[in-house]
């Protein structure tokens, strides 16, 4: 899940899927969803930087896979899993580096900047100001951080 991004020949990988594969369905990170998660438009804007050039657009995985459908996937309020959009609804979480260790976004950027951001998390969270900006979304049961599905069928006729 999530992989695409860390892939070092990424129109390599998405030509061989499209070569083996009768359906290829990718879980990807739409960069043109860049500001729809508070922790990384308000928090850590450094993450989105670095996963603008990584993550695949539309267009690339289009000229690569062929015709494609994109599905939203929504983060339920309760996600286990331990990619960064998991915890939207528990930012207190994210303050936990045992949370944080398999989020490459986290590993992949100078500490400095990553405690600079969780320093600002932390003191809204204190101050209630964190409450007040996105604190109804305690009450939604699942959000749209930008992840897709991106399904194709490239043995299919066009």
């Amino acid at each position: 899940m999530l992989t695409v991004h860390h892939w070092s020949d990424r129109r390599g990988g998405l030509t061989e899927l499209a070569r083996v594969a009768r359906r290829v369905v990718i879980v990807t990170w739409d960069p043109a969803c860049r500001d729809l998660f508070w922790l990384t438009s308000e928090y850590l804007p450094e993450i989105i930087e670095l996963d603008l050039t990584r993550f695949p657009t539309r267009e690339e995985f289009s000229r690569a896979l062929g015709p494609i459908e994109v599905r939203t996937l929504p983060v339920p309020h309760d996600c286990l899993d331990g990619f960064l959009g998991a915890f939207w609804r528990r930012p207190e979480a994210y303050l936990d580096p045992d949370v944080r260790w398999a989020m490459s976004g986290f590993s992949q950027l100078p500490s400095g900047r990553v405690d600079a951001g969780l320093a600002r998390l932390a003191d809204d969270l204190r101050s209630g100001r964190w409450e007040e900006r996105f604190g109804s979304l305690r009450e939604q049961d699942s959000a749209d951080l930008g992840y897709r599905l991106v399904i194709a069928e490239p043995g299919r006729p066009k």
